[in-house]
């Protein structure tokens, strides 16, 4: 059953059921339903850094910044995955595409992003390029990107230098601080891809001078085979060669005959993807390894790549002096078996491409008119799109090392990730970000499914299934939170995206539901609740501990380490998600007792489940104490020490809006459907009255009893809304702030051992070392639970109706219904990416010289989080992710609205 607030976020949807007749995009999605090796075989899956990653360290100490840097992955062969600009890749990157560059001035060829690792920034890990994902369809059937290069020598030193130089309370130095991009000096190159076919693959590279003079430029194509032969010695080594016709020759056992075909003459180089180990540990030179071309093209040594012309890596080499105001572009193409004529419907298949995928998103952003947030919209898409990637990791195999291969060294057996021998991942899964974060992470992975699901929601079924395979899913029911330690723990969310998946995906299915993914998902889920309940509820008070749970710095200490002094934290936002599981899992269950009456027993089992979390909120174990706190009105942590009465630590952050998200309405219509489960309702209102006091109950003329459940009764909930609509606390002008702002005058200050430990408002980059510090939950603003407070709202709205209204922004005089409020923040949000009225985007902040530019107006990025006081984009540029999920929020406001002009004005 779809409510008011589903339907309205689910209209972009809506009308892509019927779609296939006059969308071929649409119509390869419906024929690849299911599969991974049609249409989407061959896709972006190519990571932007495999170095600095917890698959490539062998070390003694976990240090894998150390271990593999940028620098030494040139010449060094990887062992789990490969990186490259604009890559692509087959589904289980056997043969890899990508581009390379050369100025001319740059001591090494642009093969891959340059950013820095975690102890060089200021801030810790951060890209320093430029690039944009511009266009994907969900097939990838065509793709675009654009990488702006200097024509100026790469300044990899002084960048890593001046951040080095920075200390916390200093702004990052970025690369348009370098003076690179001044006056134009630089190339905007366009990569673009496009299918023939399901294996019949077309780039074009463009390049344009952007500068006032010409410019000598080198593009390297490159094509080359994931290194599988040094780990295992029986493995065959595949191998490429020049065919008769011309083209890039493939061999290899598990692939079709491929040749790359290169338009033009360039010169095609050849050498081998295994590791410099005379450069790196000072060897005797053997082969022609890796990093030949670098050596060849930048360093002028002839002798570098294979004279045979044969080898496991490839390159076209082509170079040019571009004019003022020109161009270069190349054509390649990587056809599935020898091509009589390769170029002669190139450009025909490109602008067929392109007109469809025009057609596919004139599908999706049918609701949305202005011409701005379609651009915001679709490039959104595109950065979803294009972040995924193959995914691949053997535990078991890291953990003891590979035949051949020095062992790894003894400490290893008991560190990193040692309890998780039987993970065994070789996936395309979608990234939060290839660069920043080139690794799932369990809570983030269920928010890029909802966005994802208004495109592809058969993408977005199967990735919500893998994280509960049994060569993911913990034998204990724990989900792997991330690759840097899969035992720690995420917000449980995936119950919650599995039903909002399940329903965007029957909205676009006419009102055909897909129970058996409903049904896999519940059963694995299942199984992770009840790790949870086993392992998170230290007193069994149904009260919850969790840890840091996402939320990095948000705490005055570090929750995912043991409480200094001793003793637990009884967390407002763990108990809270546990809340919302318990319903999202009743609500899954209630689906599914209607084709299968003995669902209910489970329904039930969660409802009570939810009941309990609900009573324990205000009262901890029946001791009268509980996480809300009556005088301010607020829900806070509470420590229980060793010794001596629990403690709130009155800290207002995202912490106590966290409950707002624990809300489900019981509709008369399905509970007389589901007699079991209405006659268990009925039970517990008579003989265990104190909880069915936690159950709203409201009578709609027409409609019936309509039952409420949420952890914020009408009061509660208005309390806790004054707070966060408060302009002087949480409500920014471009959403809500994970910190109040009343903690910038006002620290909150805790006094352990003789040591105070401070909590400070900061409204964008971390002022702490805690998590790395790139991250900052202390005053920022950040998309995902910025979304699910909007979700909740319009939830509470389709119980409330216009009954209940609220100050917005508090203290304003203008009162608004909920789905009103929901509405004013969804338009804040969208003010981020969105031209203001002096023609800027408030994400780039003051980005100096990039203003001025003409070139990057129509290039938002998708920031991992954003500076509370002015919106300005802040951490990982490409989070796409869950930031994305600005695209399902521009198609849910009104098309009318403009985000400058909001509700509260």
């Amino acid at each position: 059953m779809n409510t008011p607030a589903t339907d309205r976020m689910n209209d972009a949807t809506a009308s892509t059921g019927d779609a296939h007749a006059n969308s071929p995009e649409h119509a390869r999605l419906a024929e690849d339903a299911g599969k991974e090796r049609g249409w989407r075989r061959w896709g972006p899956y190519v990571s932007e850094r495999q170095w600095g990653t917890v698959r490539e360290d062998y070390s003694a100490d976990g240090d894998a910044w150390a271990h593999l840097t940028h620098d030494m992955a040139r010449s060094r062969a990887y062992r789990w995955g490969e990186d490259g600009i604009g890559g692509v890749c087959d589904r289980d990157q056997r043969l890899c595409l990508a581009l390379a560059l050369w100025n001319g001035r740059d001591p090494f060829l642009k093969e891959r992003l340059f950013g820095l690792a975690n102890a060089e920034g200021n801030h810790g890990e951060d890209v320093k390029e430029l690039y944009w994902y511009l266009d994907s369809t969900p097939t990838h059937s065509y793709l675009r990107m654009l990488y702006k290069y200097p024509q100026a020598a790469f300044p990899y030193a002084q960048l890593v230098e001046e951040n080095r130089r920075r200390g916390l309370a200093e702004p990052e130095f970025e690369i348009v601080d370098t003076g690179v991009f001044d006056d134009g000096r630089y190339f905007d190159v366009v990569i673009e891809y496009a299918k023939a076919g399901k294996a019949d693959l077309l780039m074009r590279v463009t390049a344009y001078n952007r500068g006032p003079e010409a410019a000598d430029l080198h593009l390297l194509p490159q094509l080359w085979f994931r290194n599988v032969w040094s780990w295992n010695p029986q493995t065959e080594r595949p191998g490429l060669c020049i065919a008769d016709d011309g083209a890039i020759a493939v061999r290899h056992a598990k692939l079709p005959p491929h040749r790359l075909y290169c338009d033009g003459s360039p010169r095609l180089l050849f050498c081998d993807n295994d590791t410099n180990a005379a450069r790196l540990y000072g060897a005797p030179a053997q082969g022609y390894p890796k990093d030949a071309f670098h050596d060849h093209v930048a360093g002028g040594r002839d002798d570098a790549v294979n004279p045979a012309q044969t080898g496991t890596k490839a390159a076209a080499h082509y170079c040019a002096r571009v004019p003022p105001g020109g161009a270069l572009c190349l054509r390649l193409r990587l056809a599935p078996d020898a091509h009589p004529a390769p170029f002669d419907d190139f450009e025909a298949v490109f602008a067929t491409r392109r007109d469809e995928a025009d057609r596919f998103y004139a599908v999706v952003q049918a609701g949305v008119a202005d011409a701005d947030a379609r651009l915001v919209q679709r490039q959104a898409y595109a950065g979803l799109l294009w972040s995924k990637q193959f995914y691949y990791f053997d535990v078991g195999e890291w953990l003891d090392g590979d035949p051949g291969q020095p062992p790894p060294p003894r400490e290893r057996r008991r560190g990193r990730n040692h309890e998780w021998r039987h993970l065994n991942n070789a996936d395309i899964i979608s990234m939060p970000d290839k660069w920043e974060y080139p690794w799932y992470a369990a809570w983030d992975l269920g928010f890029h499914c909802v966005a994802l699901a208004h495109v592809d929601p058969d993408f977005a079924k199967r990735q919500l299934l893998l994280l509960g395979r049994v060569w993911y899913l913990h034998p204990n029911g724990q989900l792997p939170a991330y690759e840097w330690n899969f035992s720690d723990v995420n917000p449980p969310i995936h119950a919650w995206a599995t039903w909002r998946v399940y329903e965007i995906d029957r909205q676009a299915n006419g009102g055909r539901g897909d129970l058996g993914f409903l049904e896999r998902v519940c059963h694995k889920l299942m199984l992770n609740f009840t790790w949870w309940v086993n392992r998170k509820d230290a007193d069994g008070r149904n009260i919850f501990q969790g840890g840091f749970l996402g939320l990095d710095n948000i705490g005055v200490f570090d929750r995912s380490r043991p409480v200094p002094g001793g003793g637990s934290v009884g967390q407002s936002d763990a108990t809270a998600w546990m809340a919302m599981y318990s319903l999202n899992l009743m609500r899954i269950a209630l689906e599914l007792s209607l084709y299968n009456p003995a669902y209910q027993d489970i329904a039930t089992k969660f409802f009570e489940h939810f009941l309990h979390i609900a009573e324990a909120m205000t009262n901890m174990g029946e001791s009268g104490a509980g996480l809300w706190d009556a005088e301010d009105q607020f829900f806070y942590d509470m420590l229980s020490p060793c010794n001596g009465p629990p403690t709130p630590l009155k800290i207002r952050s995202m912490v106590g809006l966290i409950p707002l998200f624990a809300v489900e309405i019981l509709e008369p219509d399905l509970l007389e459907k589901l007699p079991d489960f209405a006659l268990r309702l009925g039970w517990l209102s008579k003989y265990v009255p104190r909880l069915a006091a936690l159950v709203s109950h409201g009578d709609t003329p027409g409609v019936g009893r309509r039952r409420l459940l949420a952890l914020l009764r009408p009061e509660p909930l208005k309390a806790v809304l004054r707070r966060m609509l408060d302009e002087s606390e949480f409500l920014s002008d471009h959403g809500v702030r994970a910190l109040s702002r009343v903690h910038f005058a006002q620290p909150y200050t805790f006094r352990q051992d003789g040591q105070d430990l401070t909590v400070r408002y900061v409204p964008a980059e971390s002022d702490s070392r805690m998590f790395g510090g790139n991250s900052n939950w202390r005053g920022p603003v950040w998309m995902p639970v910025n979304f699910l407070i909007i979700e909740s709202l319009r939830r509470f709205h389709d119980y409330y109706g216009d009954s209940e209204m609220v100050e917005c922004p508090t203290g304003s005089g203008r009162f608004l219904t909920l789905d009103r409020v929901a509405e004013e923040l969804a338009l804040r949000l969208a003010r981020i990416f969105r031209r203001g009225l002096d023609g800027r985007r408030p994400l780039f902040g003051d980005a100096g010289g990039l203003l001025g530019d003409p070139y990057f107006a129509d290039d938002p990025l998708f920031f991992e989080y954003f500076d509370g006081d002015t919106g300005r984009g802040v951490g990982a540029s490409h989070q796409t992710g869950w930031t994305g999920l600005i695209a399902v929020l521009l198609s849910s406001v009104s098309a009318s609205s403009n985000p400058h002009e909001t509700e509260s004005q």
